[in-house]
């Protein structure tokens, strides 16, 4: 496990996500702007991650209870 990105102590909340995975970069959007509308707040506005395996184009958010979740789609999904 890795430290949390925001220097607090890794707790069941806090160094670890909840992902999905997204059909579609909109999906992802949609996912983000649906959490945001809902309560959440943003960890990590959708976008292309350079330096992640394979450049997955994910969001991040934290729920009202504080849990991490994200939203991932990469294009060597598409069939």
């Amino acid at each position: 496990m890795r430290a949390p990105r925001n220097g607090e102590a890794a707790t069941s909340a806090n160094g670890r996500t909840i992902g999905f995975r997204a059909g579609s970069t909109d999906q992802v959007d949609a996912f983000h702007r649906a959490g945001l509308a809902n309560g959440g707040a943003d960890d990590g506005a959708p976008g292309i991650r350079p330096d992640s395996y394979g450049q997955p184009y994910i969001a991040y958010l934290r729920d009202p209870d504080g849990n991490k979740i994200c939203a991932t789609w990469k294009s060597s999904w598409q069939t």
